[in-house]
């Protein structure tokens, strides 16, 4: 292909890649991401229907359909869209106060059983929110608290970790006070690597943890798991610690652009032959760019296993931010921090909206006069699972015009 811009989905309808995979794999493919896949395949198509526009000036002719977009996980366009709505979200919800991001990172040993070990990630993100409650507790305050769960690096290998963002300071258990608070590298990263270290012997001793194969052919009888876990234990683990920022904005601003998008920005493909994709990424130990490339089965490998589960929260919520009490004390750590509550429930920016914000361009204004177009009919598709599932073919195969 020899256009300079390429998408996920054209690299996977391209020569049939995604249905040749999946002939060859669909025993190995979770769900989750079966589910994802035929999202992304259906955005923009008849399956999810199409919306017709006409000029609002009763003296121009000019009109244009909007297929309906799939809202997906695997989709770089629709995640762009729930990025920036997530992040508007935040900003107006977290408390206008000091924050701290900090990443908790793990040996790479233990990378590869989140994939044979699926509740695992299910686990991490309290382990992490934990380490930051214990020390707030010992302070008799509590903190707010959000995470994401990150399984991929850069270059899309399996790299399990933790984004966690916390308010420095909390309020009391009361109500009726603020305290600051202030977290170090060093305590963090002991009670991290203890927290993690400990789950996975409990694990074992009950039965509950698969070995992957890798790890299974290193043991024997004079080095048990036990042994690979002393090991890991001594190793010293990266817990960062970033500098504290006066607000909120730089840490929502910064995880929002990975939590609702896929693994690789589309950016970041720099060249497709049809066989073999390269795109580029940050080497963070060189501070330069480097290039990586992959055949399309492999890129499809790797891009697919970081698509998570079918419900499964990205994004997690503690401390005063969690769900079941951000009710009662998010009022009330407003009121302390002299912040004025959001006021009520914030509209959703429309498609509209986020043309004019990221790109300049008005796409309700007609390109012929310049009045404003209005939608005149929508035509409703089936993008339902089942319908999905039963055109899966069609939908990786679709008819050329």
């Amino acid at each position: 292909m020899s256009q300079k811009k390429y998408t996920i989905k054209q690299i996977l309808l391209h020569d049939n890649a995604w249905w040749r995979f999946y002939g060859t794999y669909h025993n190995k493919i979770r769900i989750g991401i079966l589910v994802a896949i035929l999202k992304l395949l259906s955005c923009k198509t008849e399956f999810r229907g199409v919306s017709l526009y006409q000029c609002s000036n009763p003296t121009c002719s000019h009109s244009k359909k909007v297929l309906h977009t799939c809202k997906g996980k695997a989709c770089s366009s629709c995640g762009k869209k729930a990025t920036e709505l997530w992040i508007e979200k935040q900003m107006q919800l977290l408390p206008n106060t000091p924050w701290q991001h900090i990443t908790f990172t793990m040996p790479r040993e233990l990378w590869d059983f989140f994939w044979v070990n699926r509740k695992l990630l299910n686990l991490i993100a309290a382990l992490a929110a934990n380490c930051i409650k214990q020390l707030a507790k010992n302070k008799k305050v509590i903190p707010g608290i959000f995470i994401a769960i990150h399984t991929f690096g850069r270059d899309l290998k399996r790299n399990v970790h933790i984004h966690l963002s916390v308010t420095l300071g909390g309020i009391t258990k009361d109500g009726t006070t603020w305290k600051k608070l202030a977290f170090h590298q060093k305590s963090l990263m002991k009670m991290w690597r203890y927290a993690v270290i400990s789950l996975f012997r409990k694990l074992y001793q009950t039965n509950s943890l698969v070995i992957p194969k890798a790890i299974q052919q290193s043991l024997n009888h004079a080095f048990t798991f036990n042994h690979l876990l002393n090991a890991l234990y001594k190793k010293y683990w990266v817990v960062h610690c970033s500098k504290p920022s006066k607000n909120h904005k730089k840490n929502v601003q910064y995880l929002g652009r990975y939590i609702k998008r896929p693994p690789i920005a589309e950016s970041k493909l720099i060249h497709y032959t049809g066989t073999d994709i390269q795109f580029k990424f940050l080497d963070h130990k060189t501070k330069t760019y480097r290039r990586f490339k992959l055949s399309v089965e492999d890129f499809i490998k790797k891009f697919i296993c970081h698509i998570p589960d079918v419900g499964f929260r990205m994004i997690r919520y503690y401390g005063f931010l969690a769900h079941r009490v951000r009710g009662t004390l998010l009022p009330a750590v407003y009121k302390l921090i002299n912040q004025v509550p959001p006021d009520g429930a914030q509209p959703t920016p429309s498609y509209a909206f986020m043309m004019q914000k990221d790109f300049g361009v008005d796409p309700l204004n007609c390109i012929l006069c310049g009045s404003r177009m209005r939608v005149t009919s929508v035509s409703f598709g089936d993008p339902s699972l089942s319908n999905l599932f039963a055109n899966h073919k069609k939908l990786a195969i679709p008819t050329r015009a």
